[in-house]
C-alpha cells in the first residue's frame, strides 16, 4: 500500500514545484502572456469589434491610423485591422496544424526508433536524414506550381509533413536512454506490449520535453508559414500576416510611407515567434533544476 501511494504524491510535489517556479519565472509568463494576447485577438476580435469582412472596401484609400479605423487603411480602402485580426487567426492556425501533425510524426517515428532499435532504427533514422535534407521550400514551391494547391489547410499538412525529421532525432535519443530504464525493464517483464510501454512509462517522463518541442514546432510552422505568403504561395482566399506583408510589399507601402499597412503584421509574427521562443527558454529553466535561478 505504501509503495503503491508514494508515485502519485511524489508527482504532486513534482508538479506543485514545477507550477511554484513556472508562475515566478519573467520569461515563460512574459512569453505565454503575448501569445494568449494574440490568440485571444484572433479567436474573439471579429465579434468583440464586430469587424467586416477582410476584403471588404470599407473607407478611402491610404487612411492613416485613426479612431475609427485603428491601423488606417490600404491602397484599396481595406480596413487594416481588419485584415491583422483574420490574419492572426490564419497565421495561428497554420501554425496549430503544421506544428501538431510534425509532433506527432515526430514522436510516432522517435519513439518508435528509439524503443525498438536495430533494423527498425536504421530504417526510420534512414527515412529521418532523407527528409531532413529535403529542401522544404523547393518542394512546396513545386507542389504549389504543379498541383495549385492554395488553401490554409494544405500548406500547414505540407509543412508539418516536412518539418518533423529534427524533432524525431531528438526524440529518439531521449527514449533511447529511457528504455533501458528499471521501470520500462519491469513492464517489459510483466508481458505490456511496446505501444502501452511507450505511452504509459516513457512519453510521460518525457512530457515537458515534448510540450517544449511542440512549442518549437508551432513557432517554426507560423514562420514557414509566414514566408510562403510572403512570397506568394499563401491561400488564395482570406488573408494572413504573410499576405498582409507581401500585399504591402506588393503596392509599394515601404516607398509611399504607409507604415501602418506593414508594421502591424510584421511585428506581430516578430512577436509570436519571439514569444513562443522565450517561452521555450523559461519553460526549460522550469524542468532543469540546474537552470533555475535562485
Amino acid at each position: 500500500m505504501t509503495a503503491t501511494t508514494a508515485l502519485p504524491t511524489e508527482e504532486r510535489v513534482v508538479r506543485r514545484e514545477a507550477l511554484h517556479f513556472a508562475v515566478r519565472n519573467p520569461k515563460l509568463v512574459i512569453g505565454f502572456s503575448i501569445v494568449l494576447v494574440l490568440a485571444l485577438v484572433a479567436l474573439f476580435g471579429p465579434v468583440i469589434w464586430s469587424v467586416a469582412a477582410p476584403n471588404e472596401y470599407v473607407a478611402l484609400p491610404m487612411l492613416p491610423p485613426s479612431s475609427e479605423h485603428w491601423f488606417g487603411t490600404t491602397m484599396q480602402g481595406q480596413d487594416v485591422f481588419t485584415q491583422f485580426v483574420y490574419g492572426l487567426r490564419t497565421t495561428f492556425l497554420a501554425g496549430a496544424i503544421g506544428g501538431g501533425i510534425a509532433a506527432v510524426i515526430a514522436m510516432v517515428v522517435g519513439f518508435t526508433a528509439g524503443y525498438r532499435g536495430g533494423m527498425v532504427d536504421e530504417v526510420l533514422s534512414m527515412l529521418t536524414n532523407i527528409v531532413l535534407v529535403i529542401p522544404t521550400l523547393a518542394v512546396l514551391l513545386i507542389i504549389n506550381a504543379y498541383l495549385g494547391i492554395r488553401s490554409v489547410g494544405m500548406q500547414a499538412l505540407l509543412i508539418g509533413l516536412t518539418s518533423w525529421p529534427w524533432a524525431a532525432r531528438a526524440i529518439r535519443a531521449q527514449t533511447f536512454s529511457l528504455r533501458s530504464r528499471d521501470f520500462v525493464d519491469l513492464a517489459r517483464l510483466s508481458g505490456v506490449g511496446t505501444p502501452r510501454i511507450i505511452a504509459r512509462e516513457i512519453a510521460p517522463n518525457m512530457s515537458s520535453y515534448l510540450f517544449m518541442t511542440f512549442i518549437l514546432l508551432f513557432g517554426s510552422s507560423v514562420l514557414i508559414a509566414a514566408s510562403l505568403d510572403f512570397i506568394g504561395l499563401g491561400p488564395t482566399e482570406g488573408v494572413s500576416l504573410g499576405l498582409m506583408l507581401q500585399n504591402a510589399t506588393q503596392w509599394s507601402a515601404l516607398q509611399l510611407g504607409l507604415w501602418w499597412w506593414f508594421v502591424p503584421p510584421g511585428a506581430a509574427i516578430t512577436a509570436v515567434v519571439g514569444a513562443l521562443y522565450v517561452a521555450n527558454v523559461g519553460l526549460d529553466e522550469v524542468f532543469n533544476p540546474k537552470l533555475r535561478e535562485t
